[in-house]
Order: C-alpha cells, then structure tokens, then sequence
C-alpha cells in the first residue's frame, strides 16, 4: 500500500490563471481523500483525470472561500452522477449550516448520505481512523478557527520468511508473527522468535496538511518525523510583517517548521497571487531545509518515490 498525492491547486485568496484554490487529493488503498476544496476543484479533478467518484472523505481546514467554495458544488456534481456511497465530510462549525442553506435553495436532494463531524481546532486529537489510516487534527493559528490534518498509515504487518517456517506451525502462529510478536509455549518460553522468523514490513506512510497558518511551532510534536509535511507559503520573508499580520507563512518559517519537525520532506504552496516567478520560493526553503518540494498544480506525488 502507498500514498499519492495529486495537487489540485496551489493559489492563495484571489484568483491565478496558472494555480488553481486549494486543494489536495491523496489516494490510499482506492479509496480517494480530499483536503479542502476550493473553487473549481472539480475542474481539476477532470483536468487530471482524476475520479471524483474515489472520494470517501472529504477534510476542510476552515472557512475561508479558497478553502471550500468548490465544496457545493463538487457534492451536486455526484448527486447527478447518482452516487449512492456514504460521504464523510469533516469541517469547522458552521459549514454543517452553510451546506444546508445552499441545498435548500437550490433544492438539492443528495442521494447518498453525508456524514458530517464538526471539527475543533483549540487541541489535537483523533479525528477517525479506518483499516488503512488514522487521521489526527492539528491545531492552527489563522484569522478564523483552523485545523490541519494528518494521516498516518498503520503499521505494516511484517513480513513472513517462509523459508524458515517449519512445516508443523499454525495459521494462528504465522498470524502472530505477522502482527510482530513471538509465539511463546505453555510456559512462556519463546518458541518460535518474530526477530528470527520476520522482516519488518516497509515504514508507515504519512502526511500532514497545514493550511492556512501563521508561524507556530507548537505543531512540532504533532508532526514529527512525518514523511511529508505540506506547509502553505504565502510569502517570501521579505514579507514576513505582513505574513504576521495575515496569519500566513513565509518559505522560510515552512522550512523552519520541517527542519524542526524532523520532516523527511516539505512541500510548499498557497502562494499569493502577487509572486508570478515562484523559483525565490524554493530558493527560500531549502535554505533552511534541502528536501522542499515546490508545488504545482497537477503534480503527482507517489510516496514510494520519497525519501
């Protein structure tokens, strides 16, 4: 199992022609998971022949437009296409009430059910957890509630060295040597050694969204050690005032945060519409930290690629 990524847009509040609102949108295990959704989302989705049809839930950091204007009208889009799959939505308070309003004066009648989780963003916490992932909320500061997310998958079950397995043991055996335990005897001895028996399976996959924020290093255990941090950049750090000023981020402070975080590697985006030459932005990250990852739209990031 493996993570991709596939970046839907890279822009900030007002329009770009060349990046799109935000919007990320992650596959694990055929099941699609889409963090925040801002106009046109479903635009990009056709554009990158991505299905709309794969997402099972949908994370939106706060309410802010570029988050989650596109949100309407991607859930009227797969009510036409007669979804019939439950949708799980998870979001700030008061986006329950604005979805309503929308669907009863556009007197839209979804045909598949919504489950919606209002989110809060004052503490971290386990927001849902499947077979596959467990999702944690991360605590942001901008000018409105906001949270980020990370997904973390499971651990993997080790690998079994049948070469070595004896030809007497059992299913429930191999089950626990599978799950990283050794199988003891009637007196607690080790009978068969999970060290000796096993590999350990490749290293969990995991990612963390944080968007929209002002420098705050107090995710850093949240999010340490995780193997890709996307972290918004609003500004360079010329700008770094008006990125207080703002609740946003400078590349710099985005490579601060993965630096101190012990990221494997950081991706960057939100740029504001005032940047036309993105290259400072790279430039600027990996001043700090080497392993940055300059978002564009359309990008395709499979987690097997990263190191």
């Amino acid at each position: 199992m493996s993570f991709h990524l596939t970046i839907l847009g890279t822009g900030s509040a007002n329009p770009v022609v060349t990046r799109n609102a935000t919007s990320h949108f992650l596959m694990v295990e055929q099941e699609g998971y889409l963090f925040d959704c801002g106009e046109a989302t479903q635009t990009q989705l056709l554009r990158f022949k991505l299905k709309a049809t794969r997402i099972k839930y949908i994370f939106i950091t706060h309410l802010h437009g570029d988050h989650f204007f596109g949100l309407i009208g991607l859930l009227s889009t797969l009510n036409m296409h007669h979804r019939v799959d439950d949708l799980y939505i998870y979001g700030p308070k008061g986006l329950a009430e604005v979805l309503t309003l929308q669907m009863k004066y556009s007197d839209t009648r979804l045909n598949f059910k919504v489950h919606f989780e209002e989110t809060r963003s004052e503490e971290s916490y386990l927001l849902m957890e499947n077979d596959y992932v467990k999702v944690t909320t991360i605590p942001l500061v901008h000018r409105v509630p906001c949270c980020g997310f990370l997904i973390e998958e499971k651990e993997k079950p080790h690998k079994i060295l049948k070469e070595l397995l004896p030809s007497h043991i059992s299913i429930e055996q191999i089950k626990c040597l599978k799950d990283g335990q050794d199988v003891l005897d009637d007196n607690g001895e080790v009978l068969y050694s999970c060290d000796y028996y096993t590999i350990k399976g490749p290293a969990p996959d995991s990612y963390a969204f944080c968007t929209d924020t002002a420098y705050h290093p107090a995710i850093l255990p949240i999010i340490k050690g995780v193997k890709l941090l996307y972290h918004e950049t609003t500004f360079l750090h010329e700008l770094v005032e008006r990125a207080k000023e703002t609740c946003h981020s400078t590349a710099y402070q985005a490579g601060q945060i993965a630096k101190e975080a012990g990221a494997k590697n950081l991706l960057i985006g939100h740029f504001s519409s005032r940047y036309k030459d993105l290259t400072p932005f790279i430039d600027e990250a990996k001043q700090v930290f080497h392993n940055t990852i300059l978002g564009e739209d359309g990008m395709s990031i499979d987690f097997r690629d990263l190191v």
